[in-house]
């Protein structure tokens, strides 16, 4: 008996001590190192706009409306819910994803001014896995370029240059494409000077 009292003892006590380093030390840590090394990143990337959090740099939202480029559809919830992230989890013979895909790619031709068998970029037909990617293809906002300059006035070598400025390199150089976050664009393009009337 005493053995027994002896050997519960010491997993309570063992369990307990644990407990807190796993469940207290260690996050510590971790929040320290993070906040130390990487502010910014251990914040969520948030992204400020006049003193105001408007979103963060790994998230995507939707923009609606000719003057703001559009990021990839969305299968998040109703659409760019972080709390529901995930795809539609159809698969490629799914007649609901092949009529889905296929509207998204009228409305983009049509959206932005493009022939009816205009090629369309994959990313802006297709939702990522999570739902929630921050990035377009080069080619999504180059096609989008000329809607957007319309729409706010501005010249499309203006909003040219832009996308060129907030185009991302490649991961470590080598892995995934060249892309562009459409919230730092959009902001970006907020601050455009626009044409004098």
């Amino acid at each position: 008996m005493k053995n027994l009292i002896t050997e519960i003892r010491i997993s309570l006590m063992a369990t307990f001590l644990l407990a807190i380093l796993v469940c207290g030390f260690y996050p510590i840590a971790v929040w320290v190192v993070g906040h130390g090394l990487f502010p910014q990143k251990a914040d969520g990337s948030l992204v400020t706009s006049k003193r105001t959090v408007v979103g963060s740099s790994l998230l995507a939202q939707g923009f609606a409306g000719p003057h703001y480029f559009h990021p990839r559809p969305s299968a998040a919830g109703q659409g760019y819910a972080a709390t529901h992230s995930g795809g539609s989890n159809l698969g490629p013979i799914s007649k609901k994803l092949v009529d889905r895909v296929g509207q998204r790619a009228a409305d983009y031709r049509t959206e932005n001014n493009l022939t009816p068998d205009a090629l369309v970029p994959a990313d802006a037909v297709t939702a990522s896995a999570s739902g929630l990617d921050p990035h377009i293809s080069v080619k999504n906002a180059l096609f989008q370029a000329r809607r957007v300059a319309k729409a706010r006035g501005l010249s499309e070598e203006v909003v040219l240059e832009k996308i060129k400025a907030h185009t991302e390199g490649r991961t470590l150089g080598i892995l995934g494409e060249l892309r562009i976050n459409v919230l730092m664009l959009n902001l970006e393009l907020l601050t455009a000077p626009s044409p004098a009337h």
